[in-house]
């Protein structure tokens, strides 16, 4: 059939075939708002930290399973941390998506947000925490006028111990003051400090717990002791609410991807410890010591569950310490993505706090 100029068509039948034309262009293009699932390339920038207690994190990066999971369609731009309060900035202003962190910076993130900025969609760790001092302390009143390190201030583990020397009856403040001192420093830098006498002892995550025992300390308090059933949350998946509205199927492929990194690391600890070990030479130049990580590992349990009763616990020390303001925790969680992937592979679901 002879095809006829459009201006030979009339105005009407014009209008007619040019809005066909943009139907089906629109059509083509899908109709949802994730760019994955529209053809076009999305980035999902993931951050956490290159420690064990991250494992599940590393070994999904390091094993390509949150590459397999995202699929070809995502691009999984990655970043580490030293602590929690640092990863929740690059949420604020934008340079994150997603992170693995402690529970205090997440509900400061929460809080200073007013409830809007993230959402906690899986956890990842628990355990894997303790107090390690010179081994001439022996309880805590020996700890009068010494220095302790925490990874950052206002973190997880700075928290913890200022909440139980508190409980104890010592007193600590945001300056470094009271009857214990409390110092705020990058993890990596805590070994060769105790080794040279510039502090006594340190509140911290593994593997920097072992590094300490080894280079002479000792345990006096293990984290585990303090939380009913030896289980507190240590490490959990949060994303950027924008992002998990902007792109959901990005973020349902994400929390695929923990469950599954989960598993590995369950699994085939031998083949997650050499991966961590691995994957944190590649990050800091100089791998994990892999007896270091298996000397760690009985410490920690992996589980997807966030744990959210120790979360709301550890705000209320946080209250407690003068760190932060008491919060309300409603639409913190949005587990939705992790109960769809558990049930999937047939495990239990996690009940919604």
């Amino acid at each position: 059939m002879r095809r006829l100029p459009l201006h030979r068509l009339g105005p009407l039948a014009t209008v007619a075939i040019v809005a066909a034309a943009t139907l089906g262009t629109a059509a083509a293009c899908g109709s949802g708002d994730d760019g994955a699932s529209a053809g076009k390339p999305v980035t999902l920038r993931l951050g956490y930290f290159p420690n064990i207690t991250h494992a599940p994190a590393i070994v999904g990066v390091e094993k390509g399973i949150f590459a397999e999971k995202l699929g070809a369609g995502v691009k999984l731009e990655t970043k580490t941390f030293n602590a929690g309060p640092e990863a929740v900035e690059a949420i604020f202003s934008g340079a994150l998506d997603a992170t693995y962190i402690g529970p205090n910076p997440t509900v400061n993130a929460h809080s200073k947000s007013k409830g809007e900025a993230v959402r906690v969609v899986s956890g990842a760790a628990s355990g894997g925490v303790a107090l390690v001092v010179k081994p001439e302390i022996t309880s805590v009143e020996g700890l009068r006028g010494k220095k302790i390190a925490t990874p950052q201030l206002g973190n997880t583990q700075d928290v913890a111990v200022r909440y139980w020397l508190k409980e104890k009856g010592l007193t600590t403040t945001k300056e470094g003051g009271g009857d214990v001192n409390i110092v705020p420093q990058a993890n990596s830098q805590t070994l060769e400090t105790f080794r040279s006498g510039a502090i006594d002892g340190a509140w911290v995550p593994e593997p920097f717990v072992s590094q300490l025992v080894n280079a002479g300390g000792k345990v006096l308090v293990d984290e585990r002791d303090l939380w009913p059933g030896g289980k507190f949350v240590i490490t959990n998946l949060i994303v950027s609410t924008k992002f998990l509205k902007e792109h959901p199927d990005v973020v349902k492929n994400l929390v695929a991807g923990q469950v599954a990194a989960n598993d590995f690391v369950n699994q085939k600890p031998d083949e997650a410890q050499q991966a961590i070990s691995d994957h944190i030479g590649k990050v800091t130049g100089k791998p994990l010591d892999l007896k270091l990580i298996k000397q760690a590992w009985p410490t920690l349990e992996f589980t997807d569950d966030p744990i959210a009763s120790s979360l709301k616990t550890g705000l209320d020390h946080a209250v407690a310490v003068g760190l932060t303001e008491p919060v309300d925790l409603a639409g913190l969680y949005d587990l939705t993505y992790l109960n769809e992937a558990l049930k999937a592979e047939g495990q239990t679901e996690v009940p919604l706090p």
